[in-house]
């Protein structure tokens, strides 16, 4: 069971601290899109890949190339550039009041039925992060292939409010 606020203490940017994490840099668009766009309360994320630096850390199917706890620790890197993307549009981490909803991407072997193990690699970091404010709705659907045949991408929806002034 993943700790709330309180047990977490501080910010989000703070325990993304003291998880050893910080924000990457936002990954420039790999095509005519960009990486989040903010409307009203919401931000919208355009899928991430697992990109560190710019370069995609594994490529393959989950099932046959890649294994669901590497799947799943890759989840986890697309969640983080979500998150940056996030806070990139809305002014940081803190602004965010929910996690509303995941949706991972999981580029899967014909036989391969663990598609909600691996995106729980994502889930899980936004609880870390956020709390209970990080537990959202979220769908995990395999693919046939992925863009750079990267085995996961995920796209989040924020709820998002202003920043407190100081």
């Amino acid at each position: 069971m993943t700790p709330g606020p309180a047990a977490a203490g501080g910010s989000p940017e703070e325990r993304l601290a003291a998880l050893g994490l910080e924000l990457p840099v936002v990954t420039p668009p790999l095509a005519a899109y960009v990486p989040a766009v903010r409307t009203g309360s919401y931000v919208y994320t355009a899928g991430q890949l697992p990109l560190v630096d710019g370069a995609l850390l594994m490529t393959g199917k989950v099932g046959a190339d890649v294994g669901v706890a590497e799947a799943a620790a890759l989840a986890r890197v697309c969640a983080l550039n979500a998150l940056a993307a996030v806070a990139s549009v809305s002014g940081g981490l803190s602004a965010v009041v929910r996690v509303v909803k995941v949706t991972g991407f999981v580029a899967s072997a014909p036989d391969f039925t663990q598609q909600a193990q691996v995106v729980n690699g994502a889930s899980e970091l936004l609880l870390e992060v956020f709390g209970e404010a990080g537990r959202h709705a979220r769908s995990a659907v395999g693919m046939a292939v992925l863009p750079l045949d990267a085995p996961v991408e995920v796209e989040l929806i924020a709820q998002v409010g202003d920043l407190p002034r100081d």
